[in-house]
């Protein structure tokens, strides 16, 4: 992502031949994502804590409460460094050494800025949520000036990030490919199950959305 290379921050420094420092690597693990880990320090003591997030060009929206104690830090300028990791399946070798998982992950380094306009804010907000379960932002009633107070919404600029990926099947000693032992992979998916109405759902909602029922389909 960086035009002059990977940082210090982000060069992949243990098996380096997994890092990707293309932007179009980077945007394809955020976007297959919605879940994020944001690891940050305040007074010496680190904290990571997981959110939701959204991504919009080259911004990484991320939200919740005003009274959220990591937005109140990062909105401060405290560094942040945020991690996204999708689990493609367990790596399974003939040796117990060489167990291994497949998986995308993207490291972003930078400082978080506030979003202060509404209009801003409720786009920031349909980004996260179309991110989470694309088509959904049409269905709902949007928020309301009350609501947008009691919530903050930062923009994270993606400038300073790198992925690492690994696939493929188990990489064994030699000799070990001898052993009467079964190997391969055991691919990993994020699967959605049938459903479930809210009790109290009006009696004019007959259908399950679209959406929903695809939501498999996703692209991860």
């Amino acid at each position: 992502m960086n035009p002059n290379g990977p940082t210090k921050r982000t060069q992949v420094i243990r098996l380096p031949k997994r890092g990707d420092y293309s932007q179009e690597t980077i945007y394809s693990i955020l976007d297959a994502g919605f879940l994020c880990h944001v690891g940050f320090v305040v007074d010496g003591q680190p904290f990571v804590i997981p959110t939701g997030y959204g991504r919009s060009g080259n911004t990484l929206y991320m939200h919740g409460s005003s009274a959220s104690r990591m937005l109140r830090t990062l909105e401060a300028g405290v560094e942040v460094c945020v991690t996204v990791t999708l689990l493609d399946g367990l790596v399974l070798a003939r040796s117990a050494f060489h167990h291994s998982m497949n998986y995308r992950s993207v490291v972003l380094f930078g400082t978080a800025m506030l979003v202060e306009s509404a209009e801003e804010k409720t786009e920031a907000l349909r980004v996260i949520s179309e991110q989470i379960v694309p088509g959904r932002w049409k269905d709902v009633r949007w928020p309301a000036e009350q609501e947008l107070k009691a919530t903050k919404v930062l923009a994270l600029p993606i400038s300073e990030a790198s992925a690492k990926v690994r696939t493929g099947p188990p990489a064994d000693d030699e000799e070990d490919y001898a052993l009467n032992v079964w190997a391969g992979i055991l691919p990993l998916s994020v699967h959605a199950e049938q459903p479930v109405p809210d009790p109290r759902i009006s009696s004019d909602v007959t259908a399950v959305p679209d959406y929903l029922l695809k939501y498999d389909k996703r692209p991860i």
